[in-house]
């Protein structure tokens, strides 16, 4: 589980700097700004919903 959470982590921190490329490229103009961000608030929400699911059922203990 810990593996899956780094990964998370660093697609969200992927999506986030592309954002901020596409931002300064686009000049705030485009819509790839948007996308990116809609997908890093798309896999931080599915990331807390994954790490609420498994405390809930007991499959992650206190340490991950």
């Amino acid at each position: 589980m810990r593996l899956v959470v780094i990964v998370f982590l660093i697609l969200i921190i992927a999506s986030l700097g592309s954002a901020l490329l596409f931002l300064l490229k686009d000049k705030g103009s485009g819509t790839r700004t948007v996308k990116a961000l809609a997908i890093r608030v798309g896999l931080s929400i599915t990331l807390f919903l994954m790490l609420m699911i498994g405390y809930s059922t007991g499959l992650l203990t206190g340490k991950l």
